[in-house]
């Protein structure tokens, strides 16, 4: 089922209101409703606990209401909760009323509960549908969770289903939907031009080559939006090789390059002015006899030297080739996201990605939009003290730190080597997985911080003048 037919337009006639009630406004809330009613949710205990539902039914034996609980803290509910009522409820139209927080983030919350991942397995049921808040941009809405679904299939897709290849056609899709230009350099002029993208992918099989993929869209006046997504399709670990229980979910390291796609496809559909590219080095992390090793010494890209301390921190390689191509065109803005480090999930959990840059005004506008789209991020310094940790007796930096320490700082450091002319970088670590399910947030692949991307980008560049 399409998003466009679980969010219905305003107007739509005959949907069952859910009423959404906060703790604190139950006692006043029950003695409004019907003596029926008010005697069913006494029967029930329903006193509007976080969460909870009762679906009245009427006299024609058909939904005639439904309730809905908050709880008692807007500070400890998720807006995206009453979402969770889109798997719950009976087949059938509704609307919301009552205490909702934001109705916008709630109907958003409702399309990205109702997703589920059916490539494989036939789900059960269909969810309900929901009328689109009154004065709320419906098209808006459904562009976002259409984009998230987007992030979350490709990411959700196992690595037999999704290898590079996989992950070529799927940007070529979306480029043939938005008429944009798209090239792919695999072979030689990989191994020539991008040497840490060539390396990293040398050991996988023949049909599952290391390959760049490259998308333009917009007009050439616009400013440059340049995005980067790690897409390692399986990761190993390579030659230092992950325990069995880290490999189980190495089909989403490439959810870095899930999130850009996703991301670039909400700017294409909501045409921003802007002149976007797109940048996706797409490899396996293999083992075989022509896998790189620990010590090894590449030349990048930008044509700083690269000793190999660890097989497994790969996805910094492979990042700093094609931000080193982006930077060669000065970009007013170079973003990239990568499933990057373990450490930024010891920092700060699954939930909440850190993200980096030097520019402060862009740092302050990004928590802003994450906070009002809940989509949340947090600032981590690029703490250039913990640079040493990147030294290399034989080259110019190393790939990996042989401390423990703050590493998810230490490989924002190594990807902050390779940019050097673009206006403004942002690096974002992200996990692209909700381990636990939470309202608007099943199990499995996720979008993370893309939302609040697309409203930095629309802010800030939505109405800007195209460049003469």
């Amino acid at each position: 089922m399409t998003a466009a037919k679980l969010l219905l337009p305003a107007k739509t006639p005959a949907a069952v209101p859910v009423l959404c009630i906060a703790a604190p406004n139950w006692a006043q809330t029950a003695r409004a409703l019907g003596p029926v009613e008010a005697m069913a949710a006494e029967a029930q205990g329903f006193k509007a606990q976080s969460g909870r539902f009762l679906l009245l039914i009427g006299k024609d034996g058909k939904p005639s209401r439904v309730l809905f609980g908050l709880g008692e803290s807007k500070a400890s509910n998720d807006v995206f909760l009453p979402g969770k009522l889109s798997r719950l409820l009976p087949r059938g139209a509704y609307r919301l009323e009552g205490d909702v927080a934001d109705h916008r983030l709630a109907a958003l919350g409702w399309l990205l509960e109702a997703y589920v991942f059916a490539r494989y397995k036939k789900p059960q049921g269909e969810a309900a549908a929901l009328l689109c808040p009154q004065n709320e941009d419906r098209d808006h809405i459904i562009m976002q969770a259409e984009a998230v679904w987007l992030a979350r299939d490709l990411i959700n897709t196992p690595a037999c289903d999704m290898g590079p290849g996989d992950l070529e056609q799927a940007a070529r899709d979306l480029a043939a939907r938005h008429k944009a230009k798209m090239r792919t350099i695999i072979g030689k002029p990989l191994d020539a031009g991008f040497p840490m993208i060539a390396m990293v992918g040398r050991a996988a099989a023949e049909e599952r080559r290391a390959r760049l993929l490259d998308m333009r869209w917009g007009k050439a006046g616009d400013p440059k939006v340049t995005l980067i997504g790690k897409g390692v399709c399986f990761d190993t670990g390579g030659l230092d090789i992950k325990p069995s229980a880290g490999m189980l979910l190495m089909k989403k390291d490439m959810g870095g390059a899930a999130n850009v796609l996703a991301l670039a496809d909400m700017i294409m559909t909501a045409r921003l002015p802007i002149r976007l590219r797109i940048l996706v080095p797409a490899v396996d992390n293999a083992i075989s006899a022509e896998a790189f090793r620990p010590g090894d010494i590449v030349t990048s890209r930008k044509g700083l030297s690269v000793e190999i301390g660890n097989t497994d921190a790969e996805g910094r390689l492979i990042l700093a080739d094609a931000l080193a191509l982006a930077d060669e065109e000065e970009p007013d803005l170079l973003i990239d996201l990568a499933t990057l480090t373990g450490a930024a999930r010891v920092a700060l959990g699954p939930d909440l990605p850190p993200f980096y840059t030097d520019d402060e005004e862009m740092a302050e506008a990004l928590l802003r939009h994450a906070g009002e789209e809940n989509d949340p991020l947090w600032r981590l310094p690029l703490w250039a003290s913990y640079d040493r940790l990147l030294e290399s007796k034989f080259a110019d930096v190393n790939n990996a730190s042989d401390s423990g320490f703050a590493g998810s700082i230490v490989a924002a450091l190594f990807v902050k080597r390779f940019v050097e002319r673009a206006r403004i970088h942002i690096h974002l670590d992200i996990f692209g997985w909700t381990p636990v399910a939470r309202p608007g947030r099943p199990f499995g692949g996720e979008a993370q911080g893309i939302r609040a991307l697309f409203a930095l980008i629309r802010k800030r560049y939505g109405s800007h003048p195209p460049r003469r």
